[in-house]
């Protein structure tokens, strides 16, 4: 019985460490913005919400792709603006990795090509976010 048991308690754990890690690796794109946005702005948020909603759809509902929006007008986007330094716009699409995070500025790539080269944009987004699910 105390064998028994002992092999429940281990399989148990060794399930609850594979869900541990498995929710871990995800992908968080944060868009940054303030009260006022440009045309480019926009752009920006609409191709890049586009691709997240359409193109990892499945990813979004279990949690491996995230999207935010921060406002830093607001109190808390300000708090999350400081921690990435960031005083306007800024598009960022990051890796976490068991609580680790790699940051991927895709600000200046997104205000040359979201409006004029939208297929390119989305693109580079979306092979960001696969590279980083890997």
């Amino acid at each position: 019985m105390k064998r028994f048991l002992f092999f429940s308690l281990i399989c148990l754990f060794s399930v609850l460490g594979i869900a541990q890690t498995q929710t871990d690796k995800y992908v968080e794109v944060l868009y940054f913005h303030g009260k006022q946005r440009c045309v480019t702005c926009k752009a920006i948020e609409k191709y890049t919400k586009e691709v997240v909603y359409t193109d990892f759809a499945g990813l979004v509902k279990s949690g491996k792709v995230r999207f935010k929006e921060v406002d830093i007008s607001t109190p808390e986007g300000e708090k999350l603006a400081n921690k990435y330094r960031v005083s306007w716009s800024s598009l960022y699409v990051n890796g976490w990795k068991n609580g680790k995070e790699e940051r991927n500025d895709m600000t200046q790539f997104g205000f040359q090509n979201a409006r004029n080269k939208t297929d390119l944009f989305k693109k580079e987004v979306k092979e960001k976010i696969n590279g980083l699910l890997k």
